[in-house]
């Protein structure tokens, strides 16, 4: 894929274009980078026009600024898709970019397709007492990153990923997340409880693996009942990032999905 620097911010994207397709973008999830979906590149490369970013402080996203923020980023994604001449994109966020991608479609909803979340929450109706709970775990596994990355990310890819290979994979980019990058992680609840979901113009499905942590799992069935007319999926043998441990699996169900969404 082709990489391209955003003018005036610190976001590296990347692009893949094929013949009058429709645009998917993936957002990856904390202290990787856009290659976490590889296998999704390798398989709808030819089917679809792809672009893929590095969030903040992730991968090429280093080369900051005073004032750069990760909640700047549903507007560089904006402004990605007007240097791109992209109208409309079907969005795909794991974990962090489920959260990003989230808050893209609160701002901008005319330019949404179709929403995928994966490993997420629901950022406009996220609960007090999970949110504080969650809280707490972020900064244990911060805590465990001041003193090793290594180890920090040894600890990280058993609860990022279930198989063996996904987890090996996550680890080899975990290792390279940069240290002064978690600052802008801080800046995260910014997003959270900001908005009030109005009606969707286009569908939305939300997930997680079968394996992920409990939290997530009561997380996807909140957010659920929240809003009933959603699709939901949960993924046999994998964890939180599905994309990874269950790649083939993964790819189908969001084929299908967009599928459905452009009829």
């Amino acid at each position: 894929m082709k990489p391209v620097k955003l003018a005036n911010s610190p976001i590296t994207y990347f692009v893949s274009r094929t013949k009058q397709a429709e645009w998917v973008l993936f957002i990856h999830a904390a202290f990787v980078n856009h290659n976490m979906f590889k296998a999704q590149f390798e398989y709808f490369e030819n089917k679809y026009n792809i672009l893929a970013i590095d969030i903040i402080g992730h991968g090429q996203s280093t080369d900051t600024q005073k004032g750069d923020t990760i909640d700047k980023m549903s507007k560089w994604i904006c402004d990605i898709l007007k240097t791109e001449n992209i109208d409309k994109v079907h969005i795909v966020g794991v974990s962090l970019g489920a959260v990003l991608a989230q808050d893209f479609a609160n701002r901008y909803p005319y330019a949404v397709g179709s929403l995928a979340c994966f490993g997420g929450y629901d950022i406009n109706s996220f609960d007090a007492k999970m949110k504080n709970e969650n809280s707490a775990k972020q900064k244990l596994m911060m805590l465990k990153a001041f003193f090793s990355v290594k180890w920090f990310a040894k600890a990280n890819k058993k609860i990022s990923a279930y198989t063996s290979q996904a987890q090996n994979e996550f680890l080899a980019m975990n290792i390279l997340f940069p240290k002064k990058s978690f600052m802008f992680l801080a800046t995260l609840n910014r997003m959270v409880n900001k908005y009030k979901t109005g009606r969707r113009n286009y569908p939305l499905l939300i997930g997680c693996g079968k394996f992920d942590i409990p939290m997530e799992l009561e997380a996807i069935k909140a957010w659920k009942n929240n809003e009933p007319d959603c699709t939901v999926v949960l993924f046999e043998n994998a964890g939180h990032c599905v994309n990874m441990d269950v790649p083939q699996e993964f790819n189908k169900t969001m084929e299908e999905f967009w599928k459905g969404a452009s009829q």
